[in-house]
């Protein structure tokens, strides 16, 4: 009966397509790919996104992963421009990290007037540029989403031939606008609409679901902002926890430690850093990220966090209001134990369901 329970879910869940999860998104927001650093986080934070593809005229580029991504005319067919990757903050963080004197004014200023041309692959994501036809299923969106993709382009009206019955993931598109799909439009729209049968799924705990990723990398209070955007450029994290660790020596202060059985204290993360200007960038890096943290949002923040037995639904509801792409697993002590991820949460749903 329990089978036959999530095999009609399935059935709802495929009448779910990506044109439905970005029906309520905005047009596409993004920057030409002569747009200096600092005009595209003034982009990032005026439009509270963590992320903006980069246009280019068509013919001059190599899209990111070989991908050939076009905006074209709805009545003549012509290419007006092709997207040739994605900036993410961890990609401006790497820029801002990379060489250099961070503490040096004017090598600052110099990075945030660089072109974001030459600024996107520095972090693996911003290499990858996907496409989602309008008629992929829901079912099919989380395979993507799944392994570590966090969102894709979808056309508003997909020129892929015969795009009615293609569906999936696509290298190769055309079309007159797009729109965004994120891994966190996923969750929402799990949230926001309820499925009589995946209430099943929902109701058991991450642990069970196995959607609990049990190695995490931290920093400790004593980190600063510079050496913590140094060690998440190496390890291409776009957030880090931080920890108490007064046994560790004083080099450990410097780079990412085991988190693990530590307790958790605070968030670090690429997106901090997205509404400071360059003045403010400046006087940043020299604090701990503790510090900054606090400082950056007024107040102590309000950490978010859940414990293993925490159910999959309390940890989607945790996600999509708090408006966070991971959750940190603490034990009862508030010490931490893992990390569950929006890639971990999808995939775990997903292998449920399949």
């Amino acid at each position: 009966m329990q089978q036959e329970k999530t095999k009609e879910d399935h059935s709802r869940l495929i009448n779910v397509l990506a044109k439905d999860l970005t029906a309520q998104n905005r047009r596409l927001v993004e920057v030409p790919y002569t747009a200096t650093l600092a005009h595209a986080m003034n982009t990032l934070v005026a439009n509270s996104i963590s992320a903006l593809p980069v246009a280019a005229p068509p013919g001059h580029w190599i899209g990111a992963g070989g991908s050939m991504i076009m905006e074209s005319d709805k009545q003549t067919g012509t290419v007006r421009k092709h997207y040739i990757g994605i900036l993410t903050m961890l990609d401006v963080l790497a820029h801002i990290a990379g060489g250099g004197n961070l503490s040096d004014l004017s090598d600052l200023d110099r990075k945030m007037g660089s072109q974001v041309s030459s600024i996107i692959g520095h972090c693996l994501e911003g290499l990858s540029l996907w496409t989602l036809n309008p008629n992929t299923s829901f079912v099919e969106c989380m395979e993507v989403f799944s392994k570590g993709i966090h969102r894709a382009l979808v056309p508003v009206e997909s020129s892929v031939e015969s795009s009615n019955t293609i569906s999936g993931v696509e290298l190769v598109e055309s079309a007159s606008s797009y729109k965004m799909l994120t891994q966190m439009d996923l969750l929402r729209f799990l949230r926001d609409h309820h499925f009589d049968d995946l209430s099943t799924i929902l109701s058991r705990s991450i642990s069970k679901l196995r959607a609990v990723n049990d190695s995490v990398y931290a920093i400790s209070e004593r980190t600063t902002v510079s050496n913590a955007i140094n060690s998440m450029k190496s390890a291409l994290l776009n957030a880090v926890p931080i920890v108490q660790a007064p046994d560790v020596t004083q080099e450990d202060h410097l780079q990412l430690i085991n988190g693990r059985h530590r307790k958790v204290i605070g968030t670090f993360s690429a997106t901090d850093l997205k509404g400071c200007r360059l003045s403010e960038l400046q006087t940043c890096l020299p604090l701990t990220a503790l510090e900054f943290t606090e400082k950056a949002s007024g107040k102590e923040r309000e950490m978010v966090s859940c414990t293993v037995d925490t159910t999959m639904e309390e940890a989607i509801e945790k996600v999509a209001t708090r408006g966070v792409h991971r959750v940190w697993v603490v034990d009862q002590q508030g010490l931490l134990q893992g990390v569950v991820s929006l890639t971990d949460i999808i995939r775990s749903i997903r292998a449920a369901l399949l």
